[in-house]
């Protein structure tokens, strides 16, 4: 099934992470209180609401508590952020992702629950989404518009096999460059290397290519 998100602030920010979320193929509910952003994203989006998020109500309307995880991207508003994360996670939200604005905003986000906190100058907001939508991707950079390097916690489909019986390049156009295992690092893993349950290894390739392995292995 797919993972169903809710994007809460339509800026430049929540907007990035709508838009990636989408192209990924997931069922995307994109909100905010303006209704031009909120036009802007109805194409985008599965569904596009126009909403105030600090009203319990409305968001008990929207069927917030179903979703599997909601990214609070409000803007300025640092009230209205902590406020409907504060109602997320009464309504009992499972996964809330929060865009902070400073440190003082992070340590009142944390005081509250937020399940993780995140720093748009810090981190791209196609960077969050592929974070967010598998359990397995650790880290992400982008290397250019089509190119990345992945960190992927190996699963049981991956464990037990060598790189040679797997032949990732051939398969899947991908390079895994190292695997961290346990404090230990293996650069330039040999073809004859098994896969060990919780490995992590570092993929290199272009993104189209690192979508269908994890679609494909780690069942995204």
């Amino acid at each position: 099934m797919k993972k169903e998100f809710a994007v809460i602030g339509l800026g430049r920010f929540g907007g990035s992470i709508c838009r990636a979320l989408s192209e990924e193929g997931m069922e995307v509910m994109a909100i905010d209180n303006d209704e031009d952003r909120v036009n802007e994203f109805a194409n985008i989006a599965s569904h596009a609401v126009v909403g105030d998020t600090t009203d319990e109500a409305v968001l008990k309307s929207l069927g917030i508590r179903n979703f599997d995880h909601v990214i609070v991207a409000i803007g300025e508003n640092i009230q209205a952020s902590i406020l409907t994360t504060l109602i997320l996670k009464d309504l009992g939200v499972k996964n809330i992702t929060v865009k902070a604005q400073n440190d003082y905003h992070e340590k009142v986000l944390a005081k509250i629950g937020a399940d993780k906190i995140v720093h748009p100058e810090r981190d791209m907001g196609r960077r969050i989404a592929h974070n967010i939508i598998s359990n397995n991707v650790l880290d992400y950079l982008e290397l250019s518009d089509e190119h990345s390097i992945v960190e992927i916690v190996a699963n049981k489909k991956l464990a037990g096999n060598t790189l040679i019986n797997l032949d990732i390049r051939a398969n899947y156009g991908i390079n895994i460059v190292a695997i961290k295992r346990n404090k230990d690092i293996i650069v330039s893993p040999q073809a004859e290397e098994a896969i060990e349950l919780n490995d992590i290894l570092i993929v290199i390739g272009a993104d189209s290519d690192i979508d269908r392995f994890e679609r494909k292995v780690l069942d995204v």
